[in-house]
């Protein structure tokens, strides 16, 4: 008791320092993982933010700088609108057969100059004004090119909308204008009447560059110009291959009014916004690298990080020194110790360091061989004591069934059975020369079955209405067990089951192999117990012997434990034929559930001799 309880307490306080280890993991993780979420969640509100407000900054610029162009655009419009109602203009569309040349040549130089002035006016924003009269079939322009009247002309291009070209071919190395044509047809701004006046307004591309320029001075973005199925108008800076990438990727999606996207273009992320332009018609679309914009926070997020690898490594580090030069020998220590625990005390440990641990493992080392004699010393006098319990046990129990015999042979005796004296005597004689070979504490299953048969053979003599049957495998029948392990239960079968029935009386014995465990049932068909009575008389074997207990079942009970271990022994449940039926249960070590067992041998006993006369020394556990 002493060993075990300072193997206890060893193994409690190596225990403890076997958690030292995970201590220290754990306080790295508790120190670390705290400040790393809300690191990581302050600097996710953080991004957040920035990201919506950068979002919503972005797309209010980008709609100014719309509504900027809409108003260059709509003041033109309302200037040709207003200059299409000028006296001059309306002169220059009108009958001039009564106006000498000078005065329609004043006339044109009245509208060329207004003409200049407004684009003067609007030098950020120049525009060419050109009046074409369809009556005089005649035309003026502020612009650089002579204007020509064509019919074709302005049937094609008459449409109350602006448009990007005129149908016209284009100059290389120039790009298409945009155009607005206006006609004094009041509501049909779409149709010539043979007489109208039209007032076209152009202006080319670079007003919308030099606009692009002006913003993406004021920011980071990349803006551009855009119509599906048009080629976009780009600021002079812009990358003509990101701008490609960008077209094909809004060509693949519906726009709507306004477009703002996150998109991710040679492993980096942009934020695209695009606002249509209502006049024109066009999307004005700003391209935003969020990765620079962004990129002072993922730098300080990145470098926080780094820092905590750092730290984690010098602590991962820390803890493998402690590991190796605590915990390592902590472990072979307990290693040795569990070994010790199964039995095995021949385990030796070698010291690889100079250090405490070293005196350690000597000190177990001496512990284990010390311990080893002691066990050594108990297991050999546990085994004679076991030894010597097994023939006490033997001893009681041979007794017992002598007293039935030749209280059965005296009763014969006196009602004049020659027979059944004589049959018994046969068995009588059979059975002591079985049970006088003391040399031996076991035998084998056939031995035992052959000792029963002649027991149910002079009980058959006693009782006519008995038979029995034994079916039992021919591998089992040469297993060793217990000598006068089924007497005792097949004499209470017959005594307490069949002698308490009036029915047939038939006891059956067979043996059957669950798993790793031999099972030998005998049932009867007597009158069985209640429910109650199984389950007390079950826990009865578990417990030592009591005054009001049968001996015979317990004694059998024990011898099986004692040969066999812990899950042997005798369990009772109720029979199949409805009496008792009562199970030996051993396992051999070494034994695996797989092994067949052969086939049964049956011996069946079904003749009938009649005699009087009783018997009852058996426990009576009904």
């Amino acid at each position: 008791m002493k060993k075990s309880h300072g193997l206890a307490v060893l193994r409690q306080k190596l225990g403890s320092r076997m958690s030292l280890f995970a201590k220290i993991n754990l306080l790295i993780i508790l120190l670390f993982v705290p400040v790393i979420l809300l690191f990581s969640y302050a600097n996710g509100v953080s991004s957040g933010v920035i990201d919506k407000e950068l979002k919503a900054s972005n797309i209010k610029q980008l709609s100014f700088l719309s509504s900027q162009i809409d108003s260059r655009v709509n003041q033109t419009m309302d200037f040709v609108v207003t200059f299409s109602k000028d006296p001059n203009v309306r002169k220059f569309n009108g009958l001039n057969m009564w106006d000498d040349p000078y005065d329609r040549m004043q006339t044109r130089y009245i509208i060329q100059e207004k003409m200049m002035l407004q684009s003067g006016v609007m030098s950020i924003w120049p525009v060419e004004f050109t009046v074409y009269s369809q009556q005089n079939r005649d035309a003026i322009t502020n612009g650089k090119r002579t204007a020509v009247y064509d019919e074709a002309y302005l049937k094609r291009n008459v449409t109350g909308k602006w448009h990007y070209g005129d149908g016209e071919p284009v100059p290389s190395g120039a790009s298409p204008a945009f155009h607005w044509l206006y006609t004094d047809s009041y509501g049909e701004q779409d149709a010539l009447k043979g007489s109208n006046l039209v007032v076209q307004a152009s202006f080319h591309h670079e007003n919308i560059q030099n606009m692009l320029d002006s913003y993406k001075e004021g920011g980071q973005g990349d803006p551009f110009f855009y119509r599906s199925g048009e080629a976009p108008i780009l600021n002079r800076t812009a990358s003509a291959e990101m701008t490609a990438r960008l077209v094909e990727l809004l060509g693949n999606r519906e726009l709507g009014d306004t477009l703002q996207q996150t998109v991710t273009l040679g492993g980096n992320s942009y934020l695209v916004s695009a606002v249509k332009s209502i006049t024109l018609g066009w999307y004005l679309v700003d391209v935003v690298p969020l990765d620079q914009i962004l990129g002072p926070i993922f730098s300080s997020r990145n470098l926080f990080y780094a820092a905590v690898a750092c730290l984690i490594t010098v602590g991962i580090v820390a803890s493998v020194l402690l590991y190796r030069n605590v915990q390592r020998p902590i472990r072979k220590l307990v290693k040795g110790l569990q070994t010790v625990q199964r039995g095995d005390f021949s385990v030796r440990m070698a010291a690889d360091v100079n250090n405490e641990f070293a005196f350690l493992f000597y000190r177990f080392n001496d512990m284990s061989r010390q311990i080893q004699e002691l066990i050594d010393n108990v297991l050999n006098e546990k085994l004679r004591a076991r030894e010597a319990t097994l023939k006490q046990l033997q001893a009681q129990i041979n007794p017992h069934f002598l007293y039935n015999c030749i209280g059965y042979m005296i009763n014969m005796a006196q009602l004049k059975d020659e027979e059944a004296v004589v049959s018994m005597g046969h068995n009588l004689s059979a059975y002591y020369r079985y049970m006088t070979r003391l040399e031996r504490p076991t035998a084998s299953l056939q031995e035992e079955t052959g000792l029963i048969v002649n027991y149910l053979d002079i009980q058959k003599l006693r009782n006519g209405r008995i038979h029995y049957r034994i079916e039992v495998p021919e591998a089992m029948l040469k297993q060793q067990v217990p000598r006068l392990l089924l007497q005792p239960i097949v004499e209470n079968a017959v005594i307490h089951g069949v002698g308490q029935s009036y029915a047939s009386g038939e006891i059956r014995i067979t043996g059957v192999r669950e798993g790793a465990l031999y099972v030998l049932a005998v049932d009867d068909d007597g009158p069985g117990l209640s429910p109650e009575r199984l389950a007390e008389l079950n826990a009865q074997m578990k417990q030592p012997l009591g005054e009001h207990m049968g001996y015979g079942f317990w004694n059998t009970n024990q011898r099986l434990v004692h040969m066999f271990g812990g899950r042997s022994g005798l369990v009772f449940q109720h029979s199949e034929l409805g009496g008792l039926r009562a199970e030996l249960r051993w396992e051999l070590p070494g034994e695996t559930a797989d092994r067949s067992i052969g086939t049964d041998k049956i011996i069946e006993g079904n003749h009938h001799t009649h005699a009087k006369g009783e018997n009852s020394d058996a426990d009576d556990y009904r």
